[in-house]
């Protein structure tokens, strides 16, 4: 099956962060990993990027789902809930009704729809087990609202290995460049398309850190990335507030190593 096109819509889980290009200019992520792919397979393949960092899933529905409505492409991706979880004023029928929504003017369009269930962050962060409860209803309301409008779901929620630090970035928030290859290989399994079999490692077993180093962890953590994180809540800004989409329009996208197939 052909696309022709392909728009992703979200937050900084589409936008890539923490995946950087070499060049440090912008981040990758499976987003780009996939468009690059599709493109190889694809003659004349184009791909726009309107995902933005920070983003509430109503904003991403009010901000980028009409510009994807607009430009009409074979492939559409949203994904987002997120940021949504980790506020106070988390509203889950609200946030349900957003996300029915959009699915729905999406699938209208003539799209393939693809949609994504959210990781457990409480592994890996602590004092954050308040979080959980709201992750698991949000996959649950996802995996509904996937099967009410024939979207494709992307649920690697089985995935033990989304447990494991060493595929995150340092802030335990965002994946880092192994993480997002590994959803991008899910990804093109859903979509049934030939995986990237060197995306999906087996990583080796890694013991525990010693108690002291993870505490020493942990304090770091809380002083790099949650501080200033709770600083932008008070002040109510974003990290996205300033940040503008990487790929704004839908234009043909030349495959990283140069070549196509068929």
């Amino acid at each position: 099956m052909t696309h022709g096109s392909f728009v992703a819509v979200g937050d900084s889980f589409t936008e890539g962060l923490d995946d950087p290009y070499p060049d440090g200019a912008a981040f990758r992520g499976w987003a780009d990993l996939l468009a690059d792919r599709l493109a190889v397979r694809e003659s004349g393949f184009r791909y726009a990027n309107l995902a933005v960092r920070g983003k509430l899933l109503g904003e991403i529905v009010a901000e980028q789902v009409p510009l994807a409505e607009e430009l009409r492409p074979g492939l559409v991706s949203i994904a987002g809930g997120g940021n949504d979880v980790l506020r106070r004023r988390y509203d889950p029928e609200l946030l349900a009704a957003q996300l029915d929504g959009a699915l729905r003017r999406l699938a209208a369009t003539g799209a393939r729809v693809v949609v994504f269930t959210g990781a457990d962050v409480t592994t890996r962060m602590p004092g954050t087990a308040w979080i959980r409860p709201r992750i698991l209803a949000l996959n649950e309301t996802i995996r509904a609202a996937a099967a009410r409008h024939g979207a494709v779901l992307v649920d690697p929620s089985f995935d033990r290995v989304f447990d494991d630090p060493r595929i995150w970035s340092e802030d335990r928030l965002h994946l880092n460049a192994a993480g997002h290859r590994r959803i991008a290989s899910y990804v093109l399994d859903a979509l049934e398309l030939p995986p990237e079999e060197a995306w999906r490692p087996t990583p080796p077993v890694s013991p525990p850190a010693p108690w002291s180093s993870a505490r020493r962890d942990d304090l770091r953590w809380i002083r790099v990335h949650v501080a200033p994180w709770m600083r932008r809540r008070l002040a109510r800004k974003s990290s996205g507030d300033t940040a503008l989409p990487k790929r704004p329009v839908l234009e043909p996208l030349v495959p990283a190593d140069g070549t196509r197939r068929g």
